[in-house]
């Protein structure tokens, strides 16, 4: 996150933690759950933090995971200035391994990596493990770890341990040093909320004084800041993230804001109408529609490799906010609805050397050529902190609940090249699969159902026949902030029924599957 900057905000945040980043896909997620025990922390890149902790005095720090070994020469690590900063410390992952190999410890390359659900037997109690684990008892963490601890550092002890790991969690009470070689942060080790609770709130003696609200007010005196009198061009889609956007800039500099709703032709059946009703009574002549489909189709021809795919529709929505900037005259701003999960994705949030999954449309920022500026003042946040946010603003319930849809469309729904027959084909089964989960009841329950067109034909029996045609893909899957996620479990006779009825009704199709990968191994999304 950005330093505050205004004196009013700042007052907030006087108790904060820091995380130093040595690029693992979880950073942020480890800043989302110090949020949520209202405490203020932000993101810092392991080669800025000694920095930092100068200049913000921080009450505790963190040190992510990474994907680096520091066994290899030339390894990101931290200072001792970090070490002996006098603060407690909370080392997860190859962040541990930093900190014991700093403190006189061995780290070794394992062979027996741990990836995945493990069980941790708890040995001692610690202030971290206190009113949470009991010794004797096993507890279900997350590890993704190849290299692990052999030796420890002198002052500690051993908390935790499990099969491939024997110095799970470690603890130097006296310097108020751990280091735990799971991932606290994600949801999949279970009382890993409450570890960190522990360490923000009993450890760090952080006061409880981060909340939405608080983000709203510096946000927007942020925007006024940044904007000026300058006008501003959104990106509407329509979704939950360019919606909060729209209602954020528009509390903050009002008629500068205009909104463009691009029609890409990769939208979902009836999307376009519903956006253009809701928006336009809401923006008036500051709501601008724009049907550019023919152009993305056209780019978009031949065209198979997914980061290909997102590239050359981020290339054309710059393309067409630019063309109506120059219509609305004075433009100097693009405004977007990029959330913190693209962009950890696609580039490192604060300069960490994390590893690119996938490339996002909308961030990366803007060709040289664009005489535009960014604002993506969500960029710091998660779904359901968005959502949140969008209350506040006074979003209406269905729009701030919708499933996120992502900016490409149905482009990377459709594995392989596309045409106007698999748009069609994707976007007719996509509304019978959401249309059947709305009447169920279900779609509350859902962080995110779509469907997947595969480049696949199989033989099939339809009317004492034989058809040969293309492979369905149902994903539905449960989250908190999209970091982490779970396949929904329908029952069979759900699956069974939907299936049915999309091989019957959609000309093209002979086949549906139910993709049950969790998030990580996979994405959400298949591209």
């Amino acid at each position: 996150m950005a330093k505050m900057e205004d004196n009013n905000i700042e007052k907030f945040y006087k108790d904060s933690i820091l995380v130093v980043d040595f690029g693992s896909q979880y950073t942020q997620l480890i800043a989302r759950r110090v949020r949520e025990q209202n405490v203020f922390c932000e993101v810092v890149s392991y080669n800025n933090a000694d920095d930092y902790v100068i200049k913000n005095n921080p009450k505790g720090i963190i040190l992510s995971g990474g994907p680096s070994s520091v066994i290899a020469s030339g390894t990101p690590t931290i200072s001792n200035k970090i070490i002996n900063f006098g603060v407690p410390i909370l080392a997860i992952c190859y962040g541990q391994q930093c900190m014991v190999q700093r403190l006189g410890g061995k780290v070794i390359s394992s062979d027996k990596s741990e990836f995945g659900r493990a069980k941790v037997s708890i040995k001692k109690t610690c202030m971290l493990t206190k009113n949470i684990w009991s010794v004797g008892e096993e507890y279900q963490v997350w590890m993704s770890h190849g290299d692990s601890v052999s030796k420890i550092p002198d002052g500690f002890f051993t908390v935790a341990q499990t099969e491939g790991a024997p110095y799970a969690l470690i603890a130097n009470e006296e310097k108020k040093y751990y280091g735990v070689q799971f991932h606290p942060e994600v949801i999949h080790t279970l009382e890993g909320k409450q570890l960190i609770k522990n360490f923000v709130v009993d450890i760090s003696s952080c006061k409880l004084s981060w909340s939405m609200s608080s983000f709203l007010d510096y946000k927007i005196s942020q925007l006024k800041r940044q904007i000026g009198k300058q006008n501003v061009v959104c990106g509407l889609s329509g979704g939950v993230d360019s919606s909060v956007t729209a209602a954020l800039i528009n509390k903050a500099v009002g008629g500068q804001l205009f909104c463009v709703f691009v029609n890409h032709g990769l939208l979902r059946e009836g999307e376009s109408e519903e956006i253009k009703t809701i928006f336009g009574k809401r923006f008036g002549n500051r709501f601008i529609y724009v049907d550019a489909s023919k152009l993305f189709l056209n780019a978009l021809v031949g065209i198979e490799d997914p980061e290909e795919k997102r590239r050359t529709i981020g290339n054309k929505f710059v393309e067409v906010f630019e063309e109506e900037a120059k219509k609305i005259g004075d433009v100097k701003y693009l405004a977007q609805g990029t959330l913190y999960p693209d962009v950890i994705e696609s580039v490192s949030f604060s300069g960490g050397p994390s590893v690119t999954i996938k490339s996002h449309h909308n961030v990366g920022g803007l060709p040289e050529k664009m005489n535009l500026e960014l604002v993506e003042p969500l960029r710091e946040l998660f779904k359901d902190e968005v959502r949140i946010l969008g209350k506040d603003l006074g979003l209406p319930k269905n729009l701030i609940d919708r499933h996120p849809f992502p900016g490409p469309g149905l482009a990377i729904r459709i594995l392989g090249p596309i045409d106007e027959d698999s748009i069609n084909i994707l976007r007719k089964a996509d509304s019978i699969f959401i249309n059947f989960i709305r009447n169920e009841g279900l779609y509350d329950k859902i962080w995110q159902a779509f469907c997947v067109l595969l480049p696949v034909k199989s033989v099939g029996v339809m009317g004492d026949a034989r058809s040969y045609d293309k492979t369905l893909v149902l994903r539905a899957v449960t989250s908190v902030d999209g970091m982490t996620a779970d396949v929904f479990q329908f029952e069979h006779s759900f699956l069974s029924k939907i299936s049915t009825r999309i091989v019957n009704e959609v000309t093209g199709i002979n086949r549906v599957t139910y993709d049950i990968t969790s998030k990580p191994p996979g994405t959400i999304e298949w591209e």
